[in-house]
């Protein structure tokens, strides 16, 4: 005989629970962005040795022929690199370096050190003025905006080699005040933006003073010598 007292739980359904739960979806990851672009340069990691080369050397020539044609392009500041700025510098360097064991030039580990520090300092004090832009995409622009220079040097080599006197003083000291304004107006038009507009004149004042020091040094060390 049933007891009355127990209740009849058999309209309940049954149920039971599967101990191991499945999750079925798709994760994708979309619009990344990294400070160098967007998701289309993010899985590269599987590309062919030669593409990628091919990448960074028309990334290179992009920026290089926006130093030529100077024009703010955000795009470019997004996608910075440190290639073109080191071969620049290496370039300058070395046409700036000399084997006279007299020592009068400066040796190559000079001039590369002049030119990094320098372009260092000057993105440290953007930075310190409330600059919008990393000290990385700084150094990229300081260090692209040297391709005038590095034509000046190569220029005032060539006349220093052909002859000396007043004409090539002239023909070295024009070239180097034309490729300073080049760059100094090429490094304002990359930069404009990226720091308050009260500080403009602390801002360019020593991106303006870099370009000259390093301007110096070719003029100074790329005259006629026997």
């Amino acid at each position: 005989m049933q007891n009355p007292a127990t209740p009849n739980l058999d309209f309940l359904p049954q149920l039971s629970v599967d101990a191991k739960p499945r999750v079925e979806g798709n994760i994708e990851v979309t619009n990344v962005v990294d400070g160098r672009g967007t998701d289309s340069d993010f899985y590269t990691l599987d590309e062919p040795v030669w593409e990628t080369v091919k990448r960074d050397l028309l990334s290179v020539w992009t920026k290089l022929r926006c130093v030529v044609f100077p024009q703010a392009n955000q795009k470019l500041l997004r996608n910075w690199d440190l290639w073109g700025p080191l071969f620049i510098c290496i370039f300058v360097a070395l046409m700036l370096h000399s084997s006279n064991s007299s020592g009068a030039q400066p040796k190559f580990t000079e001039a590369f050190f002049i030119v990094w520090v320098g372009s260092f300092v000057v993105t440290l004090n953007i930075k310190l003025l409330g600059g919008t832009i990393s000290i990385f995409q700084t150094l990229c622009i300081l260090g692209y905006c040297l391709l005038p220079l590095a034509i000046d040097v190569l220029i005032c080599k060539l006349v220093s080699v052909s002859e000396g006197g007043v004409v090539s003083l002239l023909v070295r000291l024009l070239t180097t005040i034309c490729t300073v304004a080049w760059a100094q107006y090429a490094a304002t038009t990359f930069l404009s933006g990226s720091y308050p507009e009260k500080r403009k004149g602390l801002a360019l004042y020593p991106v303006c003073f870099f370009y000259v020091v390093v301007a110096w040094l070719i003029l100074s060390y790329t005259h006629y010598s026997k």
